[in-house]
């Protein structure tokens, strides 16, 4: 099942293209990693997939609803974790999780909330002030929010972005088990994330997708020795 298709997906601001006609199918459960260099087109993309924005030409079809039309309903099923950790920094975790709760009008709130507690370990830092937890600590109560409505599909925008090594691992196993449960999308800087992580690759440049595939399928297409190199060979056109 697809749970993303896009087909002449644009978008354009006055005479620049930031978006270029891009076609894209994301299947159910499929963790997938969206890469590129500043500017390629990753955010726009990213905004016009989640509703925030909507394209200036193409279509955008989610679990098998067409954004144009259903933008609201759509918006019931995703949720996304910005690259700015999204929490209220004078309200404790708990109150944060239960703020969250009620803007989603979430049923079961004390259920779910107990749930996200466990699923995150956040017992200790509960009755903390989110402004005085630490960055891993901070990313984690922010994915756990995004979690607060049971989305089908989850964005993940730069999720480990500034973590220590440690913390990186620890949201890498988090992540990790949200795999086939949830159709993610993931962008990232961190190259060894995107290969850990994903089902698929997508790399961007100049508004355009120009490669898809596994990261394996990837190093083997442009006969380099990591990943790291295949991107930076997709990325630039083997220009570098």
């Amino acid at each position: 099942m697809i749970a993303i298709k896009t087909k002449g997906l644009t978008k354009k601001y006055k005479d620049k293209i930031a978006v270029n006609g891009i076609d894209l199918n994301i299947k159910q459960g499929e963790l997938f990693a969206l890469l590129g260099v500043n500017g390629a087109g990753k955010t726009t993309t990213i905004k016009m997939l989640s509703g925030l924005i909507m394209p200036t030409s193409g279509e955008i079809i989610i679990e098998d609803m067409d954004m144009k039309k259903d933008v609201f309903k759509i918006k019931e099923i995703l949720n996304v974790s910005p690259q700015e950790t999204a929490i209220a920094p004078n309200l404790t975790v708990k109150e944060n999780l239960e703020f969250m709760a009620g803007v989603y009008q979430i049923k079961n709130k004390e259920s779910k909330i107990n749930e996200l507690i466990k699923q995150f370990k956040l017992e200790e830092v509960l009755n903390k002030k989110a402004k005085t937890l630490s960055g891993g600590w901070q990313r984690k109560v922010s994915i756990a929010i995004s979690l607060i409505n049971d989305p089908k599909i989850l964005f993940l925008d730069e999720p480990t972005l500034g973590l220590d090594v440690i913390a990186r691992k620890e949201l890498w196993k988090i992540i990790e088990k949200l795999k086939g449960e949830k159709t993610i999308i993931l962008t990232t800087h961190y190259m060894e994330e995107a290969e850990s992580l994903s089902d698929r690759i997508g790399i961007m440049a100049s508004g355009n997708i120009i490669d898809i595939g596994t990261a394996e399928e990837l190093i083997k297409k442009t006969k380099t020795k990591n990943f790291e190199d295949a991107f930076v060979e997709i990325a630039t056109g083997g220009n570098l």
